[in-house]
């Protein structure tokens, strides 16, 4: 029964009750089993702890395994320890929220808007992306140590052929044509969000969008403005943009809404119900009775705080809830998880993320949480 398409991380046992007629349908079977209950390193050892489980009826003629010590007592306990899931007494804290898939992107006078001041800045990188590299060429095969008078001289190899060689109108041009593709054409395999529309009145809306983030949420950090060109800052700059457009409803058009999966339209608190071996602290004023600790300090500050705050009504853990926002960073789409979602004392919920240090993808997962949240507000 268990070949292809089980996955589950709770699995201790494994009871051959067939004939297997392959090799490989054994692997499949056995790799099962293979899921860790928990992924936290010990500090004594660098390592994560061994977890067994115990396979019987499945031939092991080519499969290497490596079973418990038998000279030697179980250095760990690999067996669940936790049991979180929803409270039916605490019904009355139950968070429901739509699973969003895409966004309904309908005009019918070709007017998109976009506000830059809301929208995430982009930082240029010269710490992580050099702009100058020594080369020395290299012929036949140096052996022994480095030396600094043998070879031939190190060259420079910098950008300034390339600043010379373009203007900066070409590049604002090239970004607006990119952005406009990806709103009639799609990106990444994705629908397109204007497919079908004008592009000769989307173009000077979408310029003067362009013109308008770079002046106030570009962060040069000493760059040549012609570094904005370079294909690693346009894509960004391309989808940031494509994440904060919608339909210019002040004018008439349909505002931006949200497509909900066909099967499975609005999740709950009152779904979870899962195993973990990770540490859990109890709570009070959640629909789910405990909060799994991914850290030592963050996870259950946030859950000290958010029990004790006289501004929230409730709250839960986005763990296995599957609140997930769809995003798009270099070309990949990707889901984000915020950490919390809050109801708070004003019948307003929150999504809360607790962040440490702040990366353009960061940025990107925020950008966003602001159109889902557009989205899902505009639909009610």
């Amino acid at each position: 029964m268990l070949s292809e398409g089980w996955d589950a991380n709770n699995v201790t046992h494994i009871l051959g009750l067939r004939a297997f007629g392959s090799q490989l349908l054994c692997e499949q079977v056995v790799g099962r089993a293979l899921r860790r209950l928990d992924y936290t390193v010990n500090p004594e050892t660098g390592m994560l702890d061994p977890e067994y489980a115990d396979i019987y009826g499945v031939p092991f003629s080519v499969i290497p395994f490596k079973g418990r010590p038998k000279d030697q007592p179980a250095v760990v306990d690999d067996t669940p320890r936790n049991h979180v899931k929803a409270d039916p007494r605490r019904a009355r804290y139950e968070i429901r929220f739509p699973v969003v898939e895409g966004y309904a992107f309908a005009l019918r006078r070709n007017l998109i808007k976009a506000d830059v001041g809301k929208m995430e800045k982009l930082m240029l990188e010269p710490d992580q992306n050099p702009r100058a590299v020594f080369v020395k060429p290299q012929v036949g095969i140096n052996l022994g140590g480095p030396t600094g008078g043998a070879g031939f001289e190190a060259e420079l190899q910098d950008r300034e052929a390339y600043y010379a060689s373009v203007h900066l109108q070409t590049i604002k041009f090239e970004i607006t044509r990119q952005l406009v593709a990806a709103l009639t054409e799609g990106v990444a395999g994705a629908e397109p969000k204007l497919k079908l529309r004008s592009r000769h009145q989307l173009f000077p809306q979408v310029m003067r969008l362009v013109d308008e983030y770079v002046a106030r949420k570009v962060d040069w950090r000493g760059s040549d403005p012609c570094e904005r060109g370079l294909e690693t800052y346009a894509g960004r700059l391309v989808e940031r943009l494509v994440t904060a457009t919608q339909p210019n409803d002040e004018q008439g058009e349909p505002p931006l809404l949200p497509i909900l999966n066909r099967y499975k339209p609005i999740g709950s608190t009152k779904d979870v119900d899962f195993k973990t071996k990770r540490p859990c602290h109890p709570t009070n004023r959640s629909h789910i009775d405990q909060v799994v600790l991914d850290t030592a300090t963050w996870e259950k500050s946030a859950s000290f705080h958010l029990e004790a705050s006289k501004a929230v009504k409730f709250y839960a853990r986005n763990d296995h809830l599957e609140l997930a926002i769809p995003y798009e960073y270099y070309g990949v789409s990707h889901v984000y998880l915020p950490d919390f979602v809050v109801r708070l004392a004003n019948d307003t919920t929150l999504l809360l993320e607790i962040k440490g240090y702040e990366d353009d993808q960061d940025r990107a997962k925020h950008q966003a949480a602001n159109r889902w949240v557009a989205a899902v507000n505009h639909w009610g």
